[in-house]
């Protein structure tokens, strides 16, 4: 995806207090700052476009990047399982960079994927970088998958009330003390919502990009921006287009 880079912080979580709380289809998710989502009531973590092995993948092609992406993402990912505890885990598509990632996950990394699996249940939703199936990363696969009001999947359709996705990696851009700052941010309207990308080598697409539109038809919906202690939300409207 061809994006304005969003930088990813160490990782930080918030408190699950009332301005880290997102609406979506009347489920009350927990909009963790580290990019992810938990649903309590069924005890559910979601987390979109991990993107795993970019740096090998982009390697074949002869661009050299530093080769710790994978590790880096699985560690943050680790560490938000062992603070929420999730009976179900949902990796919302684009989870390897290409359909030979898994294949190129190093031991190391392969085995610290199956610690984390262990005791739940783990899903890979299907995306358009990695459309099938993949051998020895465990977990199931599917499509789509419903729980209850809401609608899990990679490409957001903007048809389906209660739908969550990624895939658009947005990012929002505010005027702050004379300066422009991006951040990663999830975008909702009440009725869907659109997870920021989670994987180390991920860039963002405005918000503003007429790609949200086929989304939201309005700027009526929220970026709620990734903070150092807190999501901020901001009208979509009063977000600076890139």
């Amino acid at each position: 995806m061809t994006a304005a880079s969003a930088a990813k912080p160490a990782l930080q979580t918030g408190s699950p207090r009332a301005d880290n709380t997102l609406a979506v289809a009347a489920v009350h998710l927990h909009a963790d700052i580290a990019g992810v989502v938990f649903w309590p009531e069924q005890s559910l973590l979601a987390v979109a476009d991990l993107h795993l092995e970019k740096g090998s993948s982009f390697a074949e092609r002869g661009v050299l990047l530093p080769p710790y992406d994978t590790a880096a993402t699985l560690s943050r990912l680790g560490a938000l399982i062992a603070r929420y505890v999730p009976r179900t885990v949902v990796a919302l598509g684009d989870s390897f960079h290409d359909g030979r990632g898994p294949a190129r996950l190093a031991d190391t990394d392969r085995a610290t994927l199956k610690s984390m699996q262990k005791g739940r249940d783990w899903i890979w939703i299907t995306g358009n970088h990695d459309p099938e199936p993949a051998e020895n990363i465990g977990g199931r696969f599917l499509d789509v998958l419903k729980v209850g009001a809401l609608t899990f999947r990679h490409e957001p359709g903007g048809e389906d009330e209660g739908e969550v996705a990624g895939h658009l990696h947005p990012v929002a851009r505010v005027a702050r003390r004379g300066r422009a700052v991006s951040r990663r941010c999830f975008a909702s309207d009440g009725v869907r919502l659109v997870m920021p990308s989670f994987g180390a080598y991920t860039g963002g697409l405005n918000v503003r990009d007429r790609a949200f539109a086929n989304v939201f038809p309005t700027l009526g919906f929220t970026a709620h921006m990734l903070g150092v202690e807190r999501v901020y939300p901001v009208a979509a409207r009063h977000c600076l287009p890139d």
